[in-house]
């Protein structure tokens, strides 16, 4: 699934973004290289003009809020979990951070946005993890528990691109206030994403400018809805790398971390480059009879 995400946009490409100068006031929103889905603040979406093929730039709450919930307490219930003073028992949370592309005309609670309510979220990369199970010392035999490593996924021809996304204008019974909260479209993982993403083998729905056009402004039926909703982005034109285990901390969380242990990708651009990364060890025998300088 796409739980993290990172919208850093130049103002440049901001301004051609929109094509409007007057829209460099709220470039502010725009500079965040990593957004944590599970904080349930704002991101940057693309949102449709009502009755034109136009849009706005606007912040929305990443999180979907069904039309149903009453109240933003519930919504913080229902994202959060715990214990339910109505009825008692535990409530587990749920994550409407992604709309499942297969499931979302079929569940309730996304089939009028599917419709009706869709939108684009920004991003310039997206991050994700890699399982990867030990080997036992002893037997040989793979670990029961994985050990997990991020990794940054981006489209290296592209400074920012679009993720289909689906959103909900939902009011709050108790104090009357609205606000838009939106979902990722995910679809299944392109090779690429299978390696990245080996535990769930999703990925985001990643539209280029004809389709993320037609998402936003086609008058789709659900048959072409469930087509744009599947599409998967070529993994040709991705690159993902992989970071510090503590990135959420780190002050540059985009910086490159090369672990020895980990095996490259199975793919032919990844190997190719964990080969030449490797050391050679006459090299470093050289180096170490001080011969660096020959």
């Amino acid at each position: 699934m796409c739980y993290y995400n990172g919208q850093k946009v130049t103002r440049a490409e901001y301004i051609r973004l929109k094509q409007l100068e007057k829209t460099i006031a709220n470039y502010g929103f725009l500079d965040k290289q990593l957004i944590d889905g599970f904080d349930y603040g704002n991101s940057a979406v693309l949102k449709p003009l009502a009755g034109k093929e136009d849009f706005e730039l606007v912040e929305m709450e990443w999180g979907f809020i069904p039309s149903w919930l009453k109240s933003y307490d519930e919504a913080t219930h229902m994202r959060r979990g715990g214990m339910n003073p109505a009825t008692g028992k535990f409530d587990t949370p749920l994550t409407t951070l992604n709309a499942i592309g297969e499931e979302m005309l079929e569940k309730k609670m996304y089939q009028k946005s599917a419709r009706e309510k869709r939108c684009l979220v920004l991003s310039s990369g997206f991050y994700e993890w890699r399982h990867i199970f030990p080997l036992n010392k002893k037997t040989g035999q793979p670990l029961k528990t994985a050990v997990k490593y991020p990794y940054y996924i981006t489209l290296p021809e592209k400074e920012y691109f679009y993720m289909a996304g689906i959103y909900n204008t939902w009011t709050d019974k108790t104090t009357g206030e609205s606000l838009d909260s939106f979902a990722i479209v995910t679809t299944k993982a392109n090779p690429l994403m299978e390696e990245v993403h080996n535990a769930k083998k999703r990925m985001p729905t990643i539209l280029n400018e004809e389709l993320a056009y037609e998402w936003m402004f086609g008058k789709l039926d659900d048959k072409r809805i469930t087509e744009l909703a599947f599409t998967q982005y070529p993994y040709e034109k991705m690159y993902a790398y992989s970071l510090s285990k503590d990135f959420k901390s780190a002050l540059n969380p985009l910086e490159r971390v090369d672990y020895s242990e980990l095996p490259p990708i199975n793919l032919p651009r990844y190997i190719e480059e964990a080969a030449l990364l490797k050391p050679n060890p006459i090299e470093k025998d050289d180096l170490r009879q001080g011969n660096l300088f020959g």
